[in-house]
């Protein structure tokens, strides 16, 4: 199991319509996060800033397996409207890194 964070960045004034979004997720993209092998995935948001934490099997893997998933290609085209910057799944390695934790 790995534990990953991720940060990404709303386009200004997509706060709202991102919670928005992000109130109810659609049942088949659910259904293909699990098959991903996702046991959870938080966010935070601070102004424009997005912090997310993702407990998963295999990260690499979860990000082969959704990029051409049809649940997840409609919502990314959805997350690319409110994001400064689009997922383009070129990477399998998070860019935000542990630093220190509470043992």
């Amino acid at each position: 199991m790995e534990t990953v964070a991720l940060h990404t960045r709303l386009k200004p004034g997509r706060e709202a319509d991102y919670e928005a979004v992000h109130a109810v997720i659609p049942a088949e993209l659910d259904t293909a996060l699990r098959e991903a092998g996702v046991h959870s995935w938080r966010i935070w948001r601070s102004g424009r800033e997005l912090f997310h934490v993702v407990e998963v099997e295999d990260y690499a893997q979860m990000r082969a397996f959704l990029e051409e998933h049809p649940a997840n290609i409609p919502w990314q085209a959805r997350m690319a409207e409110l994001l400064e910057v689009q997922d383009d799944y070129s990477g399998a390695t998070p860019s935000v890194n542990l630093v220190w934790a509470l043992p």
